[in-house]
This record gives C-alpha cells, sequence and structure tokens, in this order.
C-alpha cells in the first residue's frame, strides 16, 4: 500500500572527504517530499532483476538431434513395436519435448514509474536518517584506504554502503572496488534496486544541486609521516656542526700520530725483509 505521507523538512548530516562533521544541511523538497510508494519499488525492483537475466538455456528438440534418419528396424514381422527413428523423445538420447529455448527475460517499465520508484527509495532511506552528504570527493589517485578511513570514521564500516557521486569519478570508483560492502556509482545513473540494497547512502553535495566548500584537510596518514621530517628539519644544523667538530678532531689526532705511525711502519717493513746468504764458490 502507497503511503504519501509528505514531509518537508528532511536534513542530513554533512561530513568532509575526512570524516571531519559539517553543520547538516536540508535535502531538496521536490525530490524529498516523503512519498515512499511500495508497490511501485517493487515493480521496479523485479523488473530490474528480470533485465539480469541472459536467458541462454537452450536443448535440442528431435530435429535438431544428430542421426535417426531411418527406421532402426522394418514396421513388421519382428515382434517388437514400431519405431520411426531412434531419436523420438522416448528413446535415450532422444529430443527433448517443451524444452527451454533461449529467450529474452526483459521487463519494460515506464520511465515515469521508474522515477516514482526511485524516488520512493531516497525517501525511505532520508526517514531512516540513512543519507549522509559528502561535500566533495577529489581523489588524485585510486586509494582504497582513504576510502575505506572514511567509511570507518562515519560508524558504517560494518554496512553496506552506497556512494554516489557527482558525475563519473573513476578513481572514486576503483577506490572502492575492493571493498565489498561499498558500491560507487554516479548519482544520475542509480537505480531503485541500488537504493535498497544500501543500508547507507553517501551522497556527494554537488549532485544535489547544495554545493559545499570543501575543508582544507590532511590524512591523518599524511600528518604522521610529515611529522618526522620536520623534526629531523630543525636538528638538521645542529648536526651539521657536530659532524664538522668531530671531523676536525679526527683530523688533528691522525696528524699527531702520524710520525709515531711511520716509523713504527720502517722497522716493520726492515724486519720483514728476508736475509740474503752469498754462496762460496769452490
Amino acid at each position: 500500500m502507497a503511503d504519501t505521507t509528505t514531509e518537508t523538512s528532511f536534513k542530513a548530516a554533512a561530513y568532509s572527504a575526512r570524516g571531519t562533521a559539517r553543520d547538516s544541511i536540508p535535502l531538496p523538497g521536490e525530490l524529498f517530499d516523503g512519498t515512499v510508494n511500495m508497490p511501485v519499488m517493487h515493480q521496479a525492483v523485479k523488473a530490474y532483476l528480470a533485465n539480469q537475466r541472459q536467458g541462454n538455456a537452450a536443448t535440442k528438440i528431435r530435429k535438431f538431434v544428430a542421426g535417426g534418419n531411418q527406421k532402426p528396424w522394418k514396421q513388421k514381422g519382428t515382434g517388437r513395436a514400431r519405431q520411426g527413428s531412434i531419436r523420438a523423445p522416448h528413446w535415450v538420447g532422444g529430443g527433448t519435448v517443451f524444452g527451454p529455448i533461449p529467450r529474452s527475460y526483459a521487463q519494460y517499465v515506464p520511465r515515469q514509474v521508474r522515477a516514482l520508484a526511485r524516488k520512493s527509495a531516497l525517501n525511505a532511506r532520508a526517514r531512516e536518517d540513512a543519507i549522509f552528504i559528502i561535500d566533495r570527493f577529489e581523489y588524485d589517485s585510486p586509494k582504497t584506504s582513504r576510502l575505506k578511513a572514511l567509511v570507518d570514521k562515519l560508524g558504517v564500516g560494518d554496512q553496506k554502503v552506497l556512494v554516489l557521486t557527482d558525475g563519473s569519478k573513476q578513481n572514486v570508483f576503483l577506490s572502492g572496488r575492493n571493498l565489498p560492502t561499498v558500491h560507487v556509482m554516479p548519482y544520475a545513473d542509480v537505480s531503485t534496486y541500488h537504493l535498497l540494497w544500501s543500508d547507507v547512502v553517501l551522497i556527494e553535495s554537488e549532485a544535489i544541486g547544495h554545493p559545499l566548500t570543501p575543508l582544507a584537510e590532511r590524512d591523518e596518514a599524511d600528518a604522521k609521516h610529515s611529522a618526522p621530517s620536520r623534526a629531523t628539519k630543525a636538528k638538521s644544523p645542529a648536526k651539521k656542526a657536530a659532524a664538522k667538530a668531530e671531523g676536525a678532531t679526527k683530523v688533528k689526532a691522525a696528524a699527531k700520530k702520524s710520525p709515531a705511525k711511520a716509523a713504527a711502519k720502517k722497522s716493520a717493513r726492515a724486519r720483514s725483509k728476508p736475509r740474503t746468504s752469498k754462496k762460496k764458490g769452490k
């Protein structure tokens, strides 16, 4: 039974792309008006699942089975029942009667009915406070850990999450492809099935006509990596001065010890020289 209760005060929690909470924003009233039509959603989901079927199942009737072009034995005189072909349906290896053949399972749903079902699914999620608005998805490269961190920070890591972007964004799609409970797709391509499949819907702000200015944030991982580098930069002049002083002392010590080392080397060479003995001639 259709539920047409109208509510024009739907609001959704807003977050940044890193998961920082922002002020909640009102959802557009022309789309989120509280309409939830169950029969229409059922029709749309049933048609979507039917349209995914390929309908390739096929069997051969007796005229398509190889062999059996002549009678297996003569009509009379054998004492057995008359037979016309070994490919008759009652023979082993024969044709199939009323078997499946390739067909289309496609179901057509009018455009306005599809739009009403999609609108009903969005309103159903809005009633459950399961719609979150993200200011902007800006991924320079695919990074699964970044999208995983956002989902975990919102506290929906154990739920089915549908991410709707403003247009096609390949890097965001590739970032969520390895997450089994996250599905990324453009907002314009979302269907009633996908909305009802999900437990939480993340919508980019520009997709619903309410653009938000992104916050200037950095990843926690980047901050951890950058903190040691700053400390090393601050200590680098002191380290350089200590290294110079240590090198100078080493040079001075080597200069002082050089005469003694030279004398020791000479004595060692003299000792190591073999003594030659002169043979007396006869």
